[in-house]
């Protein structure tokens, strides 16, 4: 019976696909972890308990069906398992690399809380959908019915994709403008190819070319177009944009050459794999190569940095972080994965200066951990007379991102902001203060993780259809 497929886990350990040697992988840019067989997939999809309360489906933005399509890939279903993870994920593929699972739907798995150790989630999702691929089971976007109605989205992040995936679909007529060459955002410059290989970007980039979504690109909104024009043109606008504008630091001594912000160091990074010149790199402006790295943060983008550097060939990669490795913010696997790699984490330390007019040292004030703040977490503290100097060549910021001010930048009338410059929208439809004028993703949660920009674009595109439907029912009227 298919029911014995499955509750596995009291004899069957949980076993991830086999992640290539640190030696091996941190001399490229190719992803660490092998492909599931089908064999082994089905065995560890098998581990699923089938709970009655699924609280990997509850923990995960997209609340997708996750029993569901792990049932169906241990009784060899693999077909049905991709339809179902496909009808609630834009980007399945995408999700089951990138997703910090261990803190979403794998950190909450019922036979982890157990002891038995989480069911691998996300290697399974990655295998279901680059089978589909494979085999041909991705299916084309055709609508059945074309549409008259017409919507520009500004930006070609997976916020912007996915709803574009979505009204396409639909028979939406879908413009996307973005300031890039490329699509994708940061999951073709801000990512490395360790993480997600850029073919797959491209793939479904091509696959929303194909199904009929114009991509105007080398596009900046405020300097190419006026915002204006965008919204003149289409009977509802999308804004997508993410947040790029890197949080900074007041130092003294930040104003050094040899200090980069992350988002410039990793885009030119991933230029360098897809064959692009990049001056900035082949100057070693923005190359690690014989370097002694510094990179100042903790989250998932300090991580890739970090690991960039390795594998440019730096002599040294150091992270300063100002709390310990129990309160970081990136995923512990990352961090494990970076330490593996030949990362030095050197934590309770915080920058308080720079030294040299090209960078040769980072001053560095040594913490410790005092009181919870409001959110819970414990408040680093100054040690006094603890400062010593981190000798570098190459500091590389991580400190996160915050919005650029659109309204500003675009010349805009009307458009409402929050307090921490994020495009004012309601909830789940994201309608802004502007008519017919839409937000999704970090743009107005502020930086976030890509499954939520996904889950916020598919939410976007169903309150944009409905705004089209009733606007066509005002016009017949």
């Amino acid at each position: 019976m298919a029911g014995q497929k499955m509750l596995k886990f009291v004899n069957v350990e949980r076993d991830m696909p086999e992640k290539r040697a640190p030696n091996l992988r941190n001399t490229d840019f190719q992803e660490i972890y092998a492909e599931y067989a089908t064999a082994k997939a089905e065995e560890q999809a098998s581990r699923c308990s089938q709970c009655g309360v699924p609280y990997c489906q509850s923990h995960c933005p997209l609340h997708n069906n996750i029993p569901d399509w792990l049932r169906l890939t241990a009784e060899g279903r693999l077909r049905e398992a991709y339809e179902i993870s496909q009808a609630t994920n834009t980007f399945p593929e995408i999700c089951g690399r990138i997703c910090p699972q261990d803190r979403l739907c794998e950190g909450n798995c019922v036979i982890e809380q157990s002891g038995h150790g989480t069911v691998t989630i996300g290697s399974v999702e990655k295998y279901i959908t680059d089978t589909a691929f494979e085999e041909g089971w991705v299916a084309p976007i055709r609508p059945r019915v074309e549409r008259t109605e017409s919507v520009g989205i500004i930006g070609a992040g997976p916020g912007g994709l996915a709803a574009a995936d979505m009204l396409r679909r639909e028979g939406v007529q879908v413009t996307v403008y973005d300031r890039y060459d490329r699509g994708g955002g940061l999951l073709t410059y801000g990512i490395p190819g360790f993480k997600l290989e850029k073919d797959i970007v491209m793939k479904r980039m091509d696959q929303l070319t194909d199904g009929g979504v114009e991509f105007v690109l080398n596009c900046n909104v405020g300097e190419d177009i006026s915002f204006d024009a965008i919204r003149g043109k289409h009977d509802a606008v999308l804004i997508a944009t993410g947040v790029y504008k890197t949080r900074d630091m007041v130092a003294p001594g930040s104003d050094a050459d040899g200090i980069a912000n992350a988002i410039d160091y990793l885009t030119a990074s991933n230029r360098k794999s897809f064959g692009d010149v990049v001056e900035e790199f082949e100057s070693g402006e923005l190359n690690a190569e014989g370097k002694r790295v510094v990179v100042i943060g903790g989250g998932d983008t300090a991580m890739d940095c970090v690991r960039t550097a390795i594998r440019q060939g730096a002599t040294s990669v150091k992270c300063l972080y100002r709390r310990d490795k129990a309160n970081m913010p990136g995923s512990q696997r990352e961090v494990q994965n970076a330490e593996e790699e030949g990362v030095e984490f050197v934590w309770l330390s915080a920058p308080n200066g720079f030294e040299g007019e090209v960078v040769s040292g980072v001053q560095v004030q040594k913490m410790r951990l005092g009181a919870p703040d409001a959110t819970g977490r414990q408040m680093p503290e100054l040690i006094e007379g603890a400062d010593y100097v981190e000798e570098a060549d190459l500091v590389i910021k991580a400190l996160g991102f915050t919005p650029e001010d659109l309204p500003a930048l675009w010349g805009v009338e009307g458009l409402e902001v929050t307090r921490w410059g994020t495009v004012k929208a309601a909830f789940e439809t994201g309608q802004t203060s502007l008519d017919g004028v839409f937000a999704a993703g970090d743009i107005v949660r502020g930086a976030s993780l890509v499954v939520w920009a996904i889950r916020d674009g598919r939410d976007a595109s169903a309150a944009i259809l409905q705004y089209l439907s009733q606007a066509t029912s005002v016009a017949a009227e």
